[in-house]
């Protein structure tokens, strides 16, 4: 069992794996996926005859204190209170679909005294990321590029088309203070180079995670979110060279101010994921 509380695995997850909530036998494999945080579905991936069902399961689940994210059916639809009242009093963060207003979230996170990680997944819940970002109880935002791209009628897999709102959550993260955005999922599981391509994509913008839908991605998306042998190298060489000075140089570059608290928040992030 993993010793941190859900909230501290959100703020750090590079992986976010989902498993239905309907299906408890999928639990463990999930868990042993080396999966960041495991999200127990009880929104998309539950049809309504088996909503009920599902919550059961997932709450038998959360009684054995193992850290867990519960997606929850959104405000409005008739099983919304009843997913808060199931997961309230665990160890777990709540995924709150179709998120937009930041009242209505920071009432999620005080109602079930849990954090909250907001799936933005709605051309109003782009425009207003800056606010869901920096509402109390918001740990996290995280892109829901299939819904937003029905909604906007472009292809979820168009990233000329969802710059725009990539940007949007990773400026909204930075000027809250949270950490760095989840990104949406690839739904083709069998293709590992299109998975490796979007996780590069999205990492150059400022993403820090990538929602899973198969244990098969975590291992490449945890890899691949990882700093590589070289660029430690290059942060601990810069931390170390700027010790004390305002301006130095490093293999040949000037290292002032912000280039050191970027080498400083890298070996942060790296240390804080347990490198």
């Amino acid at each position: 069992m993993r010793s941190l509380p859900a909230i501290d695995l959100l703020e750090t997850a590079k992986t976010l794996l989902f498993a239905p909530g309907d299906r408890p036998e999928r639990f463990a494999k999930a868990t042993a996926s080396g999966a960041g945080l495991v999200v127990l579905d009880l929104e998309d991936a539950v049809t309504p005859a088996d909503k009920a069902s599902a919550r059961q399961h997932v709450q038998a689940r959360l009684a054995g204190g193992e850290p867990f994210a519960v997606r929850v059916n959104g405000h409005g639809t008739e099983w919304h209170e009843d997913d808060l009242a199931a997961v309230a009093g665990h160890d777990c963060v709540v995924v709150v679909p179709m998120a937009e207003s930041p009242e209505l979230l920071s009432q999620v996170a005080r109602q079930v005294d849990a954090g909250v990680l907001a799936l933005i997944e709605t051309a109003a819940g782009v425009l207003g990321a800056r606010e869901i970002a920096a509402a109390p109880g918001v740990v996290r935002l995280a892109l829901g590029t299939y819904d937003l791209g029905a909604e906007l009628g472009v292809s979820p897999d168009d990233r000329d088309a969802m710059a725009w709102s990539r940007a949007a959550l990773v400026l909204a993260s930075a000027a809250a203070g949270i950490a760095g955005p989840v990104d949406g999922v690839t739904g083709d599981v069998e293709d590992e180079e299109l998975l490796r391509n979007e996780v590069l994509h999205s990492a150059r913008l400022g993403f820090t995670g990538k929602l899973c839908i198969h244990p098969r991605q975590v291992g490449v998306v945890e890899t691949l979110l990882r700093p590589t042998e070289e660029e430690l190298r290059w942060a601990r060489a810069v931390t170390e060279a700027a010790d004390g000075s305002a301006v130095v140089l490093v293999d040949g570059k000037m290292v002032d101010k912000p280039v050191v608290d970027r080498a400083r928040r890298m070996l942060e992030r790296h240390l804080d994921a347990g490198g």
